[in-house]
């Protein structure tokens, strides 16, 4: 039997849009109570901690920009003042379209402080206030096992999130269980661009659909804690092929 959120807080970072806002409607619907992290998205979390709060659920607002170091340790020490934390996502992420050749030093650093250096320093401190049966829960992608020439700063930040999610899992065991959750096409982008050649490569042939990463990261907060280290691809195959 899966264990009940009911009661129980989590802590989604990049949670006033897009996947952390799927991520978050999610575990409010499931009877968490939930902490919004977000950068400069004020209305979008504010719109977000209201929809949830009418669902009987409650809700905190956090800003925090992530790529501080120190504003990303402070960030569960100031959450605990009003509550605990059960679990974290961590769902906050750069995602740009760099090749080799174009990728500069600073998009370097930038996607490796927010998309693997955020996760590790949250994880740290996460840990240290954590109770028996805590969950982390890393978001990835199917790039990050199929690294190819595009998105170059962004795969390569990502495949080592694997590495890490798989060291924080000995880590942190047996108190706390710590998982990834692989993602692949499931949010058209925010141009409203779609390319049509995108499920031509997917073994499923379709888009995923949002009850189906919704339900992937429930399994993962709630399911056996028995399960750590494992990368739940969630990607209709498009790492296989």
């Amino acid at each position: 039997m899966n264990e009940s959120l009911n009661g129980k807080t989590i802590l989604i970072t990049g949670a006033a849009r897009r996947l952390g806002r799927l991520f978050t409607l999610g575990c409010a619907r499931a009877g968490a109570d939930v902490v919004i992290h977000h950068g400069h998205s004020d209305v979008e979390a504010e719109s977000l901690r209201h929809e949830i709060a009418e669902m009987g659920r409650q809700a905190w607002v956090i800003k925090a920009d992530l790529s501080d170091s120190n504003q990303t340790r402070e960030l569960i020490p100031q959450i605990n003042k009003s509550t605990p934390l059960h679990a974290l996502v961590n769902s906050a992420a750069i995602f740009e379209p760099l090749s080799l050749e174009k990728t500069s030093i600073k998009d370097w650093e930038r996607h490796l402080a927010i998309n693997l250096t955020t996760p590790f320093l949250l994880s740290q401190v996460f840990a240290k206030q954590a109770g028996d049966g805590a969950r982390i829960v890393n978001i990835l992608d199917w790039r990050a096992l199929r690294p190819g020439a595009d998105h170059v700063p962004y795969t390569i930040s990502k495949s080592a999130l694997v590495a890490l999610t798989k060291s924080l899992a000995v880590a942190l065991a047996p108190n706390i269980s710590v998982n990834g959750l692989a993602l692949g096409a499931v949010l058209p982008p925010t141009d409203g661009n779609i390319n049509p050649e995108i499920t031509k490569s997917i073994p499923a042939k379709r888009w995923s659909k949002e009850y189906e990463v919704e339900e992937a990261l429930l399994f993962l907060l709630t399911g056996p804690a028995y399960i750590t280290g494992e990368i739940l691809h969630v990607d209709g195959g498009r790492h296989l092929v």
